[in-house]
C-alpha cells in the first residue's frame, strides 16, 4: 500500500479550499459580482470612434497605370507615411491618376489631423512628376461604407442607355429617408466629339 506524500504550503492550501463550505459561495458571489458588471457596463450601439481617413486623388491625365505607379504612387506614399499620427496608406494606381486613402490612428483629432493632410500634399506639390494635376483631399468618416450595391446589366442595352437607367434610379433611391450618399460607377458617359475638316 503507498503512502500518500506530505503536501506543501500549496497543496494544503488548495486542499482546505476543497474541502470548505465556502468555496461554493465565493464561487457563486463572483459569478453574481460578474454579472452586475455586465449589465451595468455603459454601451452604445453605435460608439463614436474617432479615426480621421482622407482620401487624396492625384491627376495625371494621358498616363498610363505603371506610370502613374512609378512617377506618383511611389513617391505620394512616402511622404504621407510621413505624417504624425499616420498608421495606414492605402494606394491606388489607375489610368489617369493615382488614389490614396490616408487612416489616422484612433483617437486623433479630425481637425488636426485634416491640416496635416493638406499640408504635407500641397508644401510637396513640387516633387509630383511633370503632367501631374493639383491634389485633391476629400475626408473619409468611418461610417462611410457602402450598405447596398445595385448592378444593372443588359445585353439589349448599350453602355450610354445603362448609365442613364441608373441615373434615373439614383434620382429614386435619393428620395428613401436617411441616404446620405449614392455613387454611380461604370457605363458611360455622355459626351461631345467636335472634328475638324482640315481641308476647311
Amino acid at each position: 500500500m503507498k503512502t500518500q506524500a506530505p503536501l506543501g504550503p500549496a497543496g494544503k492550501l488548495a486542499s482546505a479550499f476543497v474541502r470548505s463550505k465556502l468555496t461554493v459561495l465565493i464561487a457563486l458571489g463572483a459569478v453574481a459580482m460578474g454579472a452586475v458588471a455586465t449589465l451595468r457596463l455603459p454601451r452604445e450601439e453605435e460608439p463614436q470612434i474617432s479615426v480621421p481617413m482622407f482620401d487624396v486623388f492625384v491627376p495625371m491625365p494621358g498616363s498610363s497605370a505603371k506610370e502613374v505607379e512609378e512617377r506618383v504612387v511611389a513617391v505620394g506614399e512616402r511622404k504621407l507615411l510621413e505624417i504624425p499620427g499616420v498608421e495606414f496608406v492605402y494606394s491606388t494606381a489607375r489610368k489617369g491618376g493615382a488614389m490614396f486613402i490616408v487612416r489616422f490612428q484612433v483617437g486623433v483629432d479630425p481637425d488636426e489631423a485634416m491640416t496635416r493632410v493638406y499640408t504635407k500634399t500641397f508644401a510637396n506639390a513640387d516633387l509630383l512628376a511633370p503632367g501631374a494635376g493639383q491634389p485633391m483631399v476629400k475626408p473619409r468618416s468611418i461610417d462611410d461604407v457602402p450598405v447596398l450595391a445595385l448592378t444593372l446589366s443588359g445585353k439589349d442595352f448599350t453602355p450610354l442607355e445603362l448609365r442613364r437607367a441608373a441615373a434615373e434610379l439614383r434620382a429614386v433611391v435619393a428620395t428613401v429617408p436617411e441616404v446620405s450618399d449614392i455613387e454611380m460607377l461604370g457605363g458611360r458617359r455622355r459626351t461631345l466629339s467636335v472634328f475638324f475638316d482640315p481641308g476647311a
